[in-house]
């Protein structure tokens, strides 16, 4: 099995329970071995006070594409810790990008960097997630043609 063909079924098996990400209308558009990108449009009912995309939700959007990313090794992996930049907000209507990419990875722990950016490539938020991986794995690799 390659790293890319793990990746791709760690992600679809984790997507195919992750029902907070498909309920708020997330869509996983690549993955990699320490790599995902997850898109989310702007929903009416995740606007805030200012009719701007509330952060939760934003925030939301980066810990799934973190999520994907560090979980693409077939390991389960959880957050450690995460915190969030918000630079522009996110406008009714308009599809939201969020792209993981890791920076390091090393033994149990690793450390993510992901970017959030509206339809005009602005930069909406920067969010950096901390992984560590726990016992378990998505799928056994030992009934997996090589």
């Amino acid at each position: 099995m390659t790293p890319q063909d793990r990746a791709a079924r760690c992600a679809e098996i984790m997507f195919s329970n992750d029902t907070a990400s498909a309920g708020l209308g997330m869509t996983l558009t690549a993955i990699a071995p320490g790599q995902a990108v997850l898109t989310m449009i702007v929903r009416d009912d995740m606007l805030n006070g200012h009719r701007i995309c509330h952060g939760g939700y934003i925030f939301t959007l980066a810990d799934s594409a973190f999520a994907f990313a560090c979980n693409s090794y077939n390991q389960n992996t959880v957050a450690q810790q995460n915190q969030i930049t918000y630079l522009a907000p996110g406008k009714q209507g308009e599809i939201l990008t969020a792209t993981a990419t890791e920076v390091s990875r090393t033994g149990r722990s690793g450390v993510y960097d992901v970017v959030v950016t509206g339809e005009d490539a602005r930069t909406i938020a920067l969010f950096r997630g901390l992984s560590r991986s726990i016992k378990g794995q998505h799928f056994s690799e030992e009934d997996t043609p090589a």
